[in-house]
């Protein structure tokens, strides 16, 4: 299995992070993404023409899409089943699609004010914001009723890796989590998974309940 990577990418952190948590080896290939924007090189247009990070590959098969990786990597090799269990797959795959909206978002967001992307950040900033309140009232009814995750689930699933990182790395695009504390709660449950790892940005948090 190989990663073309980019350390900064949260994108490319879910890939880690999930590989991490089920104690695969990988191999990295390093993409100069900024400022080098090796992404949109011929040779990696070849393996994806969106010209987006991730890409993933396994034996002869080349994935895209964080979301897409993370599916194939928790059909074929999670054997406990517990991250993506066919019952709950169309909640999980609607999560999904929100992650893809914090993408949108809040990753817009960091990247105008990190990487200085030039887009509407206000717009961004209150997409973002609309984004949590939906998360956090989620997350808030799931924990009365004893739920710790996105999806009705006794263990975590791939939606929590998917919506995890961008969530998680808000505040360097602006975007306060103060006013989100369900929110701030479920970032130290995922910290806490066995098998967690850290990216320049998010950092451990303590091991107690």
């Amino acid at each position: 299995m190989k990663l073309y990577d980019y350390e900064l990418s949260g994108n490319c952190y879910k890939v880690r992070l999930f590989l991490s948590i089920l104690g695969l080896n990988f191999d990295t290939k390093p993409i100069d993404f900024y400022p080098g924007r090796e992404h949109k090189s011929k040779a990696l247009l070849s393996l994806n023409p969106l010209g987006q990070l991730p890409i993933f590959e396994d034996s002869d098969a080349t994935f895209c899409g964080s979301d897409v990786i993370l599916s194939y990597i928790a059909e074929n090799y999670d054997k406990s089943g517990f991250w993506y269990p066919k019952k709950q797959r169309l909640s999980i795959d609607n999560w999904m699609r929100v992650a893809d909206e914090i993408t949108a978002t809040a990753s817009a967001a960091r990247l105008h004010d990190t990487f200085f992307y030039d887009l509407d950040i206000e717009t961004a900033r209150a997409g973002a914001h609309r984004l949590f309140r939906i998360l956090d009232e989620h997350l808030w009814f799931s924990e009365k009723r004893g739920d710790d995750w996105l999806v009705e689930t006794p263990f975590p699933t791939i939606a929590d890796i998917s919506c995890f990182p961008y969530v998680a790395l808000s505040e360097e695009g602006g975007i306060s989590r103060m006013d989100f504390p369900a929110i701030r709660r479920w970032c130290d449950r995922v910290k806490r998974i066995d098998g967690f790892i850290t990216m320049p940005g998010i950092f451990p948090t303590s091991k107690a309940a």
